[in-house]
C-alpha cells in the first residue's frame, strides 16, 4: 500500500484551470522530484497536498486512509485541519523563519504550540536535529546572523521537528547563490539516506536525476509523464518533456 495516494486533483483560480486532473502515489522512503517550467501547477500541487490550497476535486490519501476529498470537505475545522498538515512538513523556498527568535526558538515553537513535549524535551530534540544538518553551533543565532544556505537547513530542521510522514520541498535552491545550493541538496540527499519520504518541486536536473526514485514531468496543468529518472532523461515519451529536457540538460 503507498504512504500516499493522490487522485485526481482538480485546482482553478477564477476561470484558470491551473490543475486539470493529477494523479500519484509515493511510497514509504521514496523520494519523488516535481519538474517542469514555470506556470505548470507544480508549486499549486504542493500547496494542495499540504493545504495550504484546497483541490476543487481529487482525493489524497495516507496509509490508504482518505484525509480529503476535494468534494466533501469544502469546509475543515481549524483542530482537524492541523492534524491533516501534522502529515506533511513544508520547506519553501524563501525559507520563512521567524526573525524575532533564535534558531533554537524557531524549531521549539510549532511543536510547543501543539503541545508535543515539555520545554526541555523540545529543545534536547531540536539540538538533535540541528546537529542532523550541521548547525549546533548557530543554535543560538538569529536568523539575520545567518547565510541563506543556513537559514534554508534552519527550515528544513524546523519542519523535522514535527515529525512528518512526508517533507516537502517548494524549489528550496531558488532563493540561494549558486555556491550555497550544494549544501542544502546535501541536506536533502543525507534526509533520503536516512529513509526519509520526501517530495521535492525543483529545477536543479541534475539533483533530481541523482537522488529521486521518481520523478514527475509537469506541463499545462497535467502530469505530462512519470518514471524513474532512467526512464524520464534517457527514454522520455513526450514531447513536451524531450523539448523540457533538451533545453534544461544544457545547463549541466
Amino acid at each position: 500500500m503507498a504512504l500516499l495516494e493522490v487522485k485526481g486533483i482538480k485546482k482553478n483560480f477564477g476561470k484558470t484551470k491551473v490543475l486539470k486532473g493529477i494523479d500519484f502515489e509515493l511510497q514509504k522512503g521514496e523520494v519523488l522530484s516535481i519538474i517542469g517550467s514555470s506556470g505548470s501547477g507544480k508549486t499549486t500541487l504542493l500547496r494542495c497536498v499540504n493545504f495550504l490550497e484546497f483541490a476543487d476535486e481529487g482525493t489524497i490519501s495516507i496509509d490508504g486512509n482518505v484525509i480529503y476529498d476535494g468534494v466533501k470537505d469544502k469546509k475543515i475545522k481549524d483542530k482537524e485541519l492541523k492534524a491533516k498538515r501534522r502529515h506533511f512538513g513544508l520547506v519553501f523556498q524563501d525559507f520563512n523563519l521567524f526573525p524575532q527568535y533564535s534558531v533554537l526558538k524557531n524549531l521549539t515553537l510549532a511543536p510547543s504550540l501543539l503541545g508535543l513535549g515539555t520545554k526541555e524535551e523540545l529543545e534536547k530534540q531540536a539540538r538533535e536535529i540541528i546537529a542532523r544538518v550541521d548547525l549546533s553551533e548557530k543554535i543560538d543565532f538569529y536568523p539575520c546572523q545567518l547565510s541563506g544556505g543556513q537559514k534554508q537547513r534552519v527550515a528544513i530542521a524546523r519542519a523535522l521537528m514535527l515529525n512528518p510522514d512526508i517533507l516537502c520541498f517548494d524549489e528550496p535552491t531558488s532563493a540561494l547563490d549558486p555556491e550555497l545550493t550544494g549544501e542544502v541538496l546535501n541536506v536533502i540527499k543525507n534526509l533520503k539516506d536516512e529513509g526519509s519520504t520526501m517530495i521535492v518541486v525543483t529545477h536543479e536536473m541534475e539533483f533530481a536525476k541523482n537522488v529521486s526514485d521518481k520523478i514527475m514531468f509537469m506541463a499545462d496543468g497535467v502530469v505530462e509523464e512519470i518514471g524513474t529518472p532512467e526512464q524520464i532523461y534517457e527514454n522520455p515519451q513526450s514531447e513536451k518533456t524531450k523539448t523540457f529536457l533538451a533545453n534544461s540538460l544544457e545547463k549541466f
